[in-house]
Protein backbone atom coordinates (compact mmCIF):
# COMPACT_ATOMS: atom_id res chain seq x y z
CA UNK A 1 0.00 0.00 0.00
CA UNK A 2 1.68 3.04 -1.05
CA UNK A 3 2.43 6.32 1.38
CA UNK A 4 -0.27 9.42 1.07
CA UNK A 5 1.46 12.73 0.92
CA UNK A 6 -0.05 15.46 1.13
CA UNK A 7 0.37 19.36 -0.73
CA UNK A 8 -1.28 22.01 1.71
CA UNK A 9 -1.01 25.72 1.72
CA UNK A 10 -3.39 29.08 0.76
CA UNK A 11 -4.28 29.17 -2.71
CA UNK A 12 -1.78 30.57 -5.55
CA UNK A 13 1.15 29.42 -4.03
CA UNK A 14 2.46 27.06 -6.96
CA UNK A 15 0.96 23.56 -5.35
CA UNK A 16 -0.39 22.73 -8.51
CA UNK A 17 2.38 23.18 -10.56
CA UNK A 18 4.66 21.37 -8.27
CA UNK A 19 2.14 18.45 -8.34
CA UNK A 20 2.32 18.37 -12.23
CA UNK A 21 5.69 18.24 -12.50
CA UNK A 22 5.86 15.19 -9.88
CA UNK A 23 3.30 12.90 -11.82
CA UNK A 24 4.63 14.14 -15.16
CA UNK A 25 1.20 15.28 -16.64
CA UNK A 26 -0.68 18.59 -16.75
CA UNK A 27 -3.30 17.55 -14.73
CA UNK A 28 -4.75 20.32 -12.90
CA UNK A 29 -5.59 23.48 -14.51
CA UNK A 30 -2.98 25.95 -13.69
CA UNK A 31 -3.78 29.87 -14.31
CA UNK A 32 -2.71 33.43 -11.93
CA UNK A 33 -6.00 33.57 -10.59
CA UNK A 34 -6.38 32.76 -7.05
CA UNK A 35 -8.37 29.14 -6.70
CA UNK A 36 -8.77 27.57 -9.96
CA UNK A 37 -7.69 24.00 -9.12
CA UNK A 38 -11.27 23.13 -9.79
CA UNK A 39 -10.94 19.48 -8.88
CA UNK A 40 -8.96 17.30 -6.34
CA UNK A 41 -5.74 15.96 -7.41
CA UNK A 42 -4.19 12.40 -6.83
CA UNK A 43 -1.41 10.98 -8.71
CA UNK A 44 1.23 8.48 -8.12
CA UNK A 45 4.79 9.44 -8.20
CA UNK A 46 8.28 8.11 -7.24
CA UNK A 47 11.73 9.19 -6.76
CA UNK A 48 14.40 7.15 -5.91
CA UNK A 49 12.76 3.85 -6.27
CA UNK A 50 10.18 4.81 -3.69
CA UNK A 51 6.12 5.41 -4.52
CA UNK A 52 3.84 7.46 -3.19
CA UNK A 53 0.37 8.89 -3.60
CA UNK A 54 0.38 12.65 -3.96
CA UNK A 55 -2.82 14.59 -3.28
CA UNK A 56 -2.81 18.06 -3.83
CA UNK A 57 -5.04 19.89 -1.72
CA UNK A 58 -5.37 23.13 -3.96
CA UNK A 59 -8.17 25.53 -3.96
CA UNK A 60 -11.04 23.58 -1.77
CA UNK A 61 -12.57 26.72 -1.58
CA UNK A 62 -14.06 28.71 -4.96
CA UNK A 63 -14.36 32.00 -3.88
CA UNK A 64 -13.39 34.78 -1.52
CA UNK A 65 -9.92 34.72 0.66
CA UNK A 66 -12.31 35.25 3.77
CA UNK A 67 -14.21 31.55 2.66
CA UNK A 68 -11.23 30.13 2.28
CA UNK A 69 -9.99 31.00 5.70
CA UNK A 70 -12.46 29.50 7.33
CA UNK A 71 -12.17 26.05 5.60
CA UNK A 72 -7.74 25.75 5.23
CA UNK A 73 -8.03 24.74 8.68
CA UNK A 74 -10.06 21.90 8.16
CA UNK A 75 -8.50 20.70 5.25
CA UNK A 76 -5.00 20.76 6.74
CA UNK A 77 -6.57 18.64 9.79
CA UNK A 78 -8.11 16.36 7.65
CA UNK A 79 -4.58 16.30 5.73
CA UNK A 80 -2.69 15.91 8.98
CA UNK A 81 -5.20 12.83 9.85
CA UNK A 82 -4.78 11.00 6.56
CA UNK A 83 -1.17 11.72 4.94
CA UNK A 84 1.77 10.23 5.70
CA UNK A 85 4.18 13.49 5.71
CA UNK A 86 2.78 16.81 4.57
CA UNK A 87 4.19 19.61 2.06
CA UNK A 88 3.46 22.73 3.07
CA UNK A 89 4.11 25.03 0.55
CA UNK A 90 4.45 29.22 0.77
CA UNK A 91 5.37 31.65 -1.78
CA UNK A 92 8.53 33.87 -1.17
CA UNK A 93 6.56 37.04 -3.33
CA UNK A 94 4.03 37.13 -1.03
CA UNK A 95 5.97 36.25 2.33
CA UNK A 96 4.63 35.23 5.47
CA UNK A 97 1.12 35.91 5.26
CA UNK A 98 -1.47 35.57 8.47
CA UNK A 99 -2.49 32.46 6.46
CA UNK A 100 0.33 30.75 6.42
CA UNK A 101 0.38 31.44 9.96
CA UNK A 102 -2.40 29.47 10.90
CA UNK A 103 -1.77 26.46 8.57
CA UNK A 104 1.50 26.50 10.42
CA UNK A 105 0.08 26.49 13.69
CA UNK A 106 -1.83 23.17 13.06
CA UNK A 107 1.04 21.60 11.64
CA UNK A 108 3.79 22.63 14.67
CA UNK A 109 1.47 19.83 16.96
CA UNK A 110 2.03 17.39 14.61
CA UNK A 111 4.48 14.14 14.66
CA UNK A 112 3.92 13.28 11.08
CA UNK A 113 7.07 14.67 8.82
CA UNK A 114 6.55 18.24 7.92
CA UNK A 115 8.58 19.71 4.81
CA UNK A 116 7.97 23.35 4.85
CA UNK A 117 8.65 23.96 1.12
CA UNK A 118 9.67 28.14 -0.05
CA UNK A 119 8.51 28.54 -3.71
CA UNK A 120 9.30 30.57 -6.45
CA UNK A 121 12.86 31.22 -5.23
CA UNK A 122 14.80 31.71 -8.67
CA UNK A 123 17.69 34.13 -8.06
CA UNK A 124 19.79 34.97 -5.17
CA UNK A 125 17.72 37.85 -4.04
CA UNK A 126 14.77 35.73 -3.63
CA UNK A 127 16.84 32.68 -1.57
CA UNK A 128 18.01 35.92 1.06
CA UNK A 129 14.22 36.54 1.36
CA UNK A 130 13.43 33.16 2.28
CA UNK A 131 14.78 33.39 5.34
CA UNK A 132 11.82 35.01 7.02
CA UNK A 133 9.97 31.94 6.83
CA UNK A 134 11.81 30.90 9.83
CA UNK A 135 9.58 32.41 11.94
CA UNK A 136 7.21 29.95 11.11
CA UNK A 137 8.22 28.14 13.75
CA UNK A 138 8.84 24.80 11.25
CA UNK A 139 12.60 24.66 11.53
CA UNK A 140 14.43 24.09 8.09
CA UNK A 141 12.83 24.85 4.98
CA UNK A 142 13.67 23.76 1.64
CA UNK A 143 13.48 26.42 -1.50
CA UNK A 144 12.14 25.45 -4.69
CA UNK A 145 11.54 26.87 -8.02
CA UNK A 146 8.17 24.29 -8.79
CA UNK A 147 7.93 26.14 -12.52
CA UNK A 148 11.94 24.99 -13.69
CA UNK A 149 11.77 22.26 -11.18
CA UNK A 150 15.13 23.89 -9.22
CA UNK A 151 15.38 22.13 -5.63
CA UNK A 152 12.42 19.70 -6.38
CA UNK A 153 15.17 16.64 -6.18
CA UNK A 154 16.68 17.76 -2.62
CA UNK A 155 12.84 18.08 -0.97
CA UNK A 156 11.93 14.44 -2.39
CA UNK A 157 15.01 13.09 -1.29
CA UNK A 158 14.03 14.19 2.52
CA UNK A 159 10.22 13.34 1.98
CA UNK A 160 10.93 9.83 0.67
CA UNK A 161 13.79 9.15 3.20
CA UNK A 162 11.40 10.47 5.73
CA UNK A 163 7.94 7.92 4.65
CA UNK A 164 7.36 5.19 6.66
CA UNK A 165 7.75 1.60 5.66
CA UNK A 166 4.44 0.14 4.99
CA UNK A 167 4.62 -3.17 6.16
CA UNK A 168 2.45 -5.42 4.21
CA UNK A 169 -0.48 -6.30 5.66
CA UNK A 170 -1.37 -9.80 4.55
CA UNK A 171 -4.42 -10.51 7.16
CA UNK A 172 -5.96 -12.89 4.85
CA UNK A 173 -5.66 -14.02 1.28
CA UNK A 174 -9.27 -13.14 0.28
CA UNK A 175 -9.74 -10.90 -2.79
CA UNK A 176 -10.51 -7.64 -1.98
CA UNK A 177 -13.66 -5.70 -3.79
CA UNK A 178 -13.98 -2.03 -3.36
CA UNK A 179 -17.37 -0.54 -3.89
CA UNK A 180 -16.41 3.15 -5.00
CA UNK A 181 -18.51 5.69 -6.77
CA UNK A 182 -20.04 9.71 -5.97
CA UNK A 183 -22.04 9.72 -2.88
CA UNK A 184 -25.67 8.88 -3.00
CA UNK A 185 -25.11 6.47 -5.72
CA UNK A 186 -26.44 3.38 -3.75
CA UNK A 187 -22.54 1.71 -2.89
CA UNK A 188 -24.02 1.24 0.95
CA UNK A 189 -27.71 0.05 -0.05
CA UNK A 190 -25.51 -2.36 -2.07
CA UNK A 191 -24.02 -3.85 0.47
CA UNK A 192 -26.36 -3.38 2.64
CA UNK A 193 -28.79 -5.88 0.47
CA UNK A 194 -26.05 -8.58 -0.03
CA UNK A 195 -24.98 -8.77 3.65
CA UNK A 196 -29.08 -8.63 4.55
CA UNK A 197 -27.99 -6.77 7.34
CA UNK A 198 -28.16 -2.93 8.18
CA UNK A 199 -24.46 -2.50 8.82
CA UNK A 200 -24.50 1.13 7.17
CA UNK A 201 -26.85 3.76 8.00
CA UNK A 202 -28.59 4.66 4.78
CA UNK A 203 -30.02 8.32 4.59
CA UNK A 204 -30.21 10.12 1.57
CA UNK A 205 -28.53 12.80 2.49
CA UNK A 206 -24.66 12.95 0.65
CA UNK A 207 -21.76 11.40 2.29
CA UNK A 208 -23.27 9.39 5.16
CA UNK A 209 -20.76 6.90 4.75
CA UNK A 210 -17.51 8.58 6.42
CA UNK A 211 -14.87 5.81 6.19
CA UNK A 212 -14.51 2.78 4.21
CA UNK A 213 -15.54 0.07 6.05
CA UNK A 214 -14.60 -4.05 5.89
CA UNK A 215 -17.16 -6.91 5.40
CA UNK A 216 -16.09 -10.42 5.30
CA UNK A 217 -18.34 -11.95 2.99
CA UNK A 218 -19.54 -15.93 1.95
CA UNK A 219 -22.26 -16.82 -0.09
CA UNK A 220 -22.97 -18.93 -2.80
CA UNK A 221 -19.07 -20.39 -2.21
CA UNK A 222 -17.66 -17.11 -3.11
CA UNK A 223 -15.51 -15.62 -0.25
CA UNK A 224 -14.16 -11.95 -0.39
CA UNK A 225 -14.28 -8.55 1.47
CA UNK A 226 -16.30 -6.26 0.64
CA UNK A 227 -15.03 -2.45 0.86
CA UNK A 228 -17.34 0.61 1.13
CA UNK A 229 -15.69 3.37 0.43
CA UNK A 230 -17.22 6.86 1.38
CA UNK A 231 -18.13 8.99 -1.66
CA UNK A 232 -15.97 10.37 -3.88
CA UNK A 233 -17.61 14.25 -5.09
CA UNK A 234 -16.74 16.26 -7.49
CA UNK A 235 -15.36 19.87 -5.28
CA UNK A 236 -17.46 22.30 -6.56
CA UNK A 237 -20.03 20.62 -4.73
CA UNK A 238 -18.35 20.28 -1.78
CA UNK A 239 -19.74 22.31 1.13
CA UNK A 240 -18.54 19.62 3.97
CA UNK A 241 -14.90 19.40 5.39
CA UNK A 242 -15.49 15.67 5.91
CA UNK A 243 -15.02 15.55 1.95
CA UNK A 244 -10.78 15.45 1.31
CA UNK A 245 -11.12 13.02 3.76
CA UNK A 246 -13.38 10.62 1.95
CA UNK A 247 -11.25 11.11 -1.32
CA UNK A 248 -8.19 9.90 0.30
CA UNK A 249 -9.89 7.27 1.80
CA UNK A 250 -11.01 6.20 -1.43
CA UNK A 251 -7.78 6.44 -3.19
CA UNK A 252 -6.46 3.82 -0.80
CA UNK A 253 -9.72 1.57 -1.09
CA UNK A 254 -8.88 1.73 -4.60
CA UNK A 255 -5.17 1.20 -4.81
CA UNK A 256 -5.54 -1.73 -1.90
CA UNK A 257 -8.08 -3.60 -3.90
CA UNK A 258 -8.53 -6.32 -6.18
CA UNK A 259 -11.77 -5.31 -8.35
CA UNK A 260 -13.36 -2.07 -7.84
CA UNK A 261 -17.42 -2.36 -8.43
CA UNK A 262 -17.60 1.17 -9.53
CA UNK A 263 -21.42 2.12 -8.86
CA UNK A 264 -23.00 4.96 -10.54
CA UNK A 265 -26.53 6.31 -10.38
CA UNK A 266 -28.65 6.18 -13.75
CA UNK A 267 -30.40 8.86 -13.09
CA UNK A 268 -27.16 10.76 -13.63
CA UNK A 269 -25.25 9.32 -15.81
CA UNK A 270 -21.50 8.33 -16.80
CA UNK A 271 -20.69 11.93 -15.76
CA UNK A 272 -17.23 13.41 -15.37
CA UNK A 273 -16.78 12.60 -11.45
CA UNK A 274 -17.60 8.61 -12.06
CA UNK A 275 -14.97 8.79 -14.67
CA UNK A 276 -12.36 9.99 -12.59
CA UNK A 277 -13.06 7.20 -10.38
CA UNK A 278 -12.75 4.79 -13.14
CA UNK A 279 -9.47 6.50 -14.61
CA UNK A 280 -8.05 6.22 -11.29
CA UNK A 281 -9.00 2.33 -10.97
CA UNK A 282 -8.06 1.70 -14.64
CA UNK A 283 -4.74 3.37 -13.56
CA UNK A 284 -3.98 1.33 -10.95
CA UNK A 285 -4.44 -1.74 -12.78
CA UNK A 286 -7.73 -2.89 -11.27
CA UNK A 287 -10.64 -5.31 -12.64
CA UNK A 288 -13.74 -2.74 -12.51
CA UNK A 289 -17.00 -3.55 -12.94
CA UNK A 290 -19.95 -1.09 -13.86
CA UNK A 291 -22.63 -1.21 -12.06
CA UNK A 292 -25.78 1.19 -13.26
CA UNK A 293 -27.67 1.74 -10.17
CA UNK A 294 -31.45 2.91 -9.61
CA UNK A 295 -32.29 1.60 -12.93
CA UNK A 296 -35.88 1.07 -12.14
CA UNK A 297 -35.98 5.13 -12.25
CA UNK A 298 -35.29 5.14 -15.80
CA UNK A 299 -38.32 5.40 -18.16
CA UNK A 300 -37.02 2.70 -20.60
CA UNK A 301 -38.37 1.20 -24.43
CA UNK A 302 -36.51 -1.96 -25.62
CA UNK A 303 -33.28 -0.23 -26.49
CA UNK A 304 -32.63 2.18 -23.15
CA UNK A 305 -29.88 -0.81 -21.70
CA UNK A 306 -28.24 -0.75 -24.79
CA UNK A 307 -27.82 2.41 -25.94
CA UNK A 308 -27.15 3.54 -22.50
CA UNK A 309 -24.17 1.10 -22.30
CA UNK A 310 -23.25 2.10 -25.71
CA UNK A 311 -23.03 5.71 -24.44
CA UNK A 312 -20.41 4.76 -21.17
CA UNK A 313 -18.79 2.57 -23.53
CA UNK A 314 -18.02 5.48 -25.80
CA UNK A 315 -16.90 7.28 -22.57
CA UNK A 316 -14.52 4.69 -21.51
CA UNK A 317 -12.69 4.59 -24.15
CA UNK A 318 -10.07 2.87 -25.58
CA UNK A 319 -10.40 0.68 -22.55
CA UNK A 320 -13.86 -0.86 -23.04
CA UNK A 321 -13.85 -4.54 -22.49
CA UNK A 322 -15.25 -3.74 -19.06
CA UNK A 323 -18.38 -6.00 -17.74
CA UNK A 324 -21.90 -3.24 -17.24
CA UNK A 325 -24.49 -4.32 -15.01
CA UNK A 326 -27.76 -2.72 -14.74
CA UNK A 327 -29.02 -3.05 -11.40
CA UNK A 328 -31.49 -1.67 -8.67
CA UNK A 329 -30.58 -2.16 -4.91
CA UNK A 330 -33.83 -1.53 -3.86
CA UNK A 331 -35.84 -3.77 -5.84
CA UNK A 332 -33.09 -5.90 -5.13
CA UNK A 333 -32.52 -7.01 -8.92
CA UNK A 334 -29.67 -8.35 -10.30
CA UNK A 335 -27.27 -7.72 -7.12
CA UNK A 336 -25.87 -10.95 -6.78
CA UNK A 337 -25.51 -10.85 -10.80
CA UNK A 338 -22.96 -8.13 -9.75
CA UNK A 339 -21.15 -10.07 -7.35
CA UNK A 340 -20.85 -12.99 -9.85
CA UNK A 341 -19.37 -10.71 -12.20
CA UNK A 342 -17.17 -8.97 -9.77
CA UNK A 343 -15.77 -12.87 -9.14
CA UNK A 344 -15.31 -13.75 -12.86
CA UNK A 345 -13.14 -9.97 -13.25
CA UNK A 346 -11.10 -11.49 -10.33
CA UNK A 347 -10.86 -14.76 -11.61
CA UNK A 348 -9.71 -12.82 -15.39
CA UNK A 349 -6.98 -10.46 -13.13
CA UNK A 350 -5.73 -13.50 -11.76
CA UNK A 351 -5.22 -16.02 -14.84
CA UNK A 352 -1.98 -17.00 -15.51
CA UNK A 353 -1.33 -18.40 -19.51
CA UNK A 354 1.18 -21.12 -19.93
CA UNK A 355 3.98 -19.62 -22.34
CA UNK A 356 3.68 -22.58 -24.41
CA UNK A 357 -0.09 -21.95 -25.00
CA UNK A 358 0.45 -17.95 -25.67
CA UNK A 359 3.44 -18.98 -28.32
CA UNK A 360 1.00 -21.68 -30.10
CA UNK A 361 -1.78 -19.15 -30.05
CA UNK A 362 -0.49 -15.95 -31.25
CA UNK A 363 2.72 -16.43 -32.99
CA UNK A 364 0.98 -17.24 -36.14
CA UNK A 365 -1.46 -14.30 -35.73
CA UNK A 366 1.29 -12.16 -35.35
CA UNK A 367 2.89 -14.08 -38.30
CA UNK A 368 -0.36 -12.98 -40.42
CA UNK A 369 -0.46 -9.89 -39.37
CA UNK A 370 3.13 -8.36 -38.33
CA UNK A 371 3.87 -5.19 -36.71
CA UNK A 372 4.45 -2.68 -39.41
CA UNK A 373 7.36 -1.83 -41.30
CA UNK A 374 9.36 0.99 -39.92
CA UNK A 375 12.11 3.16 -41.53
CA UNK A 376 12.70 0.01 -43.64
CA UNK A 377 13.37 -2.11 -40.96
CA UNK A 378 11.21 -5.26 -40.56
CA UNK A 379 10.11 -5.81 -36.69
CA UNK A 380 10.13 -9.99 -35.88
CA UNK A 381 8.80 -10.98 -32.73
CA UNK A 382 9.80 -14.21 -31.76
CA UNK A 383 8.80 -15.18 -28.29
CA UNK A 384 5.88 -14.31 -25.68
CA UNK A 385 5.52 -14.75 -21.92
CA UNK A 386 3.24 -13.49 -19.28
CA UNK A 387 5.21 -11.33 -16.19
CA UNK A 388 4.85 -12.85 -12.53
CA UNK A 389 2.56 -9.68 -11.87
CA UNK A 390 -0.76 -9.48 -10.22
CA UNK A 391 -2.34 -8.12 -13.02
CA UNK A 392 -2.18 -9.34 -16.72
CA UNK A 393 0.83 -8.01 -18.17
CA UNK A 394 2.88 -9.52 -21.16
CA UNK A 395 5.92 -9.11 -22.80
CA UNK A 396 6.65 -9.83 -26.39
CA UNK A 397 10.28 -10.39 -26.99
CA UNK A 398 11.24 -8.96 -30.71
CA UNK A 399 14.32 -7.51 -32.21
CA UNK A 400 13.04 -3.81 -32.86
CA UNK A 401 11.13 -3.16 -30.01
CA UNK A 402 11.61 0.44 -30.28
CA UNK A 403 9.98 0.17 -33.59
CA UNK A 404 6.08 -1.42 -32.02
CA UNK A 405 4.11 2.17 -32.11
CA UNK A 406 0.81 2.08 -29.85
CA UNK A 407 -1.39 1.33 -32.16
CA UNK A 408 0.27 -2.56 -32.89
CA UNK A 409 0.30 -2.87 -28.84
CA UNK A 410 -3.95 -1.70 -28.91
CA UNK A 411 -3.58 -4.75 -31.46
CA UNK A 412 -1.98 -7.42 -29.39
CA UNK A 413 -3.71 -6.43 -26.49
CA UNK A 414 -7.39 -6.83 -28.08
CA UNK A 415 -6.14 -10.12 -29.86
CA UNK A 416 -5.49 -11.35 -25.90
CA UNK A 417 -8.20 -10.55 -24.71
CA UNK A 418 -10.25 -12.39 -27.68
CA UNK A 419 -8.29 -15.52 -27.04
CA UNK A 420 -8.13 -15.34 -23.44
CA UNK A 421 -11.30 -13.43 -22.16
CA UNK A 422 -9.45 -10.15 -19.86
CA UNK A 423 -13.08 -8.75 -19.49
CA UNK A 424 -12.80 -6.14 -17.07
CA UNK A 425 -8.89 -5.99 -16.36
CA UNK A 426 -6.49 -3.59 -17.70
CA UNK A 427 -4.24 -5.75 -19.72
CA UNK A 428 -0.49 -4.18 -20.41
CA UNK A 429 1.83 -5.38 -22.88
CA UNK A 430 5.83 -4.51 -23.18
CA UNK A 431 8.42 -4.85 -25.99
CA UNK A 432 11.52 -6.44 -24.58
CA UNK A 433 14.74 -7.11 -26.56
CA UNK A 434 15.24 -10.40 -27.40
Amino acid sequence: MSNIVAVVGRPNVGKSTFFNRLIKRREAIVDAVSGVTRDRHYGKSDWNGKEFSLIDTGGYVVGSDDVFEAEIDKQVELAIEEADAIIFMVDVESGVTGMDEDVAKLLRRVDKPVFLVVNKVDNNKRAEDAVEFYSLGLGEYFTIASINGSGTGDLLDAVVKALPEKEEVEEDELPRFAVVGRPNAGKSSFINALIGEERYIVTDIAGTTRDSIDTKYNRFGFEFNLVDTAGIRRKSKVKEDLEFYSVMRSVRAIEHCDVCLVVLDATRGFDGQVQNIFWLAERNRKGIVILVNKWDLIEKDTKTAKAFEQHIRQEMAPFTDVPIVFISVLNKQRIFKAIETAVEVYQNRTKRIKTSVLNETLLPIIENQPPPAYKGKFVKIKYIMQLPTPQPQFAFFCNLPQYVKEPYKRFLENKLRDEFDFNGVPVSVYMRKK
